[in-house]
């Protein structure tokens, strides 16, 4: 059964780490984690005001969590924030009962309550976890991390390099702008969107690497609502090599755009022009890191291995697939002047003033009971969706990767594997996969 909650709309220092020791966690196949959710006073800058963010273990971001692949994962959540929370482990093929959606995978963890996540990590790749209640609050205020799953444990070193980017929204006392979240107006068109890019929780950080060789970059973009364009030195080029945590074949770039919740994995040649990342987007070079070389950083990465990794599963073959068109309709500057919302049709504008709902699929605004289509276990699908909006929005799809003919990088297209789509105004786009992993 798929519904309106499979698609998630992200619209745009390691301190208090509580990674228990491996001899105690690592009885063969387990890994263990224990995340604490709290409220944090955090100053982002040194002259401006603090700002009450919510963060795991005291931490922005949250702590890298890594296992190996065929690990059993157990990550125990306490949760002392005054709201409820959940995890939502995005891109992992998640058992359904561990995914994290509040009211529909879980019940919400309460405010003092704990929950124990405990499922395979059956992919390796970068992947990331992020709180799933009010989302557009609890993610904004930094509740997310890196999830890096491993072939082996051998695979991380100092050439293994996670870059998790957040735009941040502060206001003129360089605070976290309180005031514009449930901002209707942000929802309707672009989002959330910040003035303030971090870089593994700080601006414009120094970034260690070895003098020579290769390095891998894991980027990660955490931003509730941006989109976000990275270069390296002077445009150099760099290779990549997977898509969203899933291996692609390995192709030359010189920028890499990611949507909210995107991530990519690039080899990159370590030389004197490689001295900082920065952000393009706006069509303006920022300083978002900068790299420093370390002479004689010993490390036995080898870096030649994991170009050769392949895609996790083929396109399936399509004769007998499963088509469920999806047209997203709304927002500022749409077409849809009413929808369906609980049984009722009404005008878009009033549903934006009085629910706070401006975004349709198929005519309907719903929660987790809007049901999309009903799929049996092992169909080959098909969602032909359509981005009838003026929007871009990046389109996730829950406890499955999809074949997508993607023009993210460039004008010619390619067919890569994902599980979240970055969809331009009026893009329409199939979502091609198989239905092997039961949920609702």
């Amino acid at each position: 059964m798929l519904n309106r909650r499979k698609f998630l709309k992200h619209v745009a220092n390691l301190s208090g780490f509580l990674l228990l020791p491996r001899s105690v966690r690592a009885s063969p196949g387990l890994t263990q984690y224990e995340l604490i959710a709290e409220p944090i006073s955090h100053q982002f800058k040194s002259k401006g005001k603090p700002s009450s963010l919510w963060l795991y273990n005291k931490s922005t971001p949250g702590p890298t969590l890594k296992a190996k692949r065929g690990d059993q994962l157990v990550v125990k959540l306490t949760n002392r924030l005054n709201h409820p929370t959940t995890i939502h482990w995005h891109g992992i093929r998640n058992l359904n009962e561990m995914d994290g959606v509040p009211n529909v995978t879980q019940e919400p963890i309460e405010p003092g309550a704990s929950f124990t996540y405990h499922f395979p990590v059956n992919d390796a790749g970068t992947f990331w976890y992020h709180s799933h209640n009010k989302a557009w609050e609890q993610v904004a205020r930094g509740l997310y991390g890196a999830l890096i799953v491993t072939e082996d444990e051998s695979e991380i070193s100092v050439r293994d390099v996670v870059l998790l980017a957040d735009d941040w929204r502060l206001n003129k006392d360089f605070a976290i702008d309180e005031r514009s979240f449930r901002s209707v107006h942000d929802w309707s068109h672009a989002g959330r969107l910040g003035n303030w890019l971090t870089i593994n929780g700080q601006s414009k950080p120094d970034i260690h690497l070895p003098n020579k060789g290769q390095v891998r970059f894991r980027l990660i973009n955490a931003a509730n609502a941006r989109k976000l364009s990275f270069q390296f030195g002077n445009k150099q080029k760099f290779r990549v090599i997977s898509l969203d945590g899933a291996p692609c074949k390995p192709f030359s770039a010189e920028t890499m755009t990611l949507g909210p919740a995107q991530r990519a994995d690039i080899i990159v040649d370590i030389n004197k022009s490689l001295n900082a990342i920065y952000e393009v987007s706006t069509g303006e070079k920022f300083l978002s890191a900068r790299f420093s070389f370390v002479p004689n950083m010993i490390d036995d990465f080898n870096i030649v291995s994991i170009n050769k990794a392949k895609p996790w599963y083929p396109m399936p073959e399509l004769n007998m697939a499963k088509i469920i068109e999806i047209r997203m309709q709304g927002g500022a500057m749409g077409n849809l002047s009413s929808a369906n919302f609980q049984g009722e049709e009404r005008p878009l504008r009033e549903l934006a003033m009085n629910n706070s709902k401006v975004w349709a699929f198929n005519g309907s605004i719903g929660g987790y009971n809007l049901e999309l289509a009903n799929l049996s276990l092992g169909d080959t699908s098909i969602l032909r969706i359509w981005n009838d909006t003026k929007w871009e929005h990046a389109m996730h799809l829950h406890g499955h990767h999809f074949w997508v003919e993607s023009k993210e990088f460039g004008n010619k297209s390619k067919k890569v594997l994902r599980d979240t789509h970055l969809m331009s105004p009026g893009e329409r786009a199939d979502f091609i996969f198989i239905a092997n992993n039961p949920g609702s």
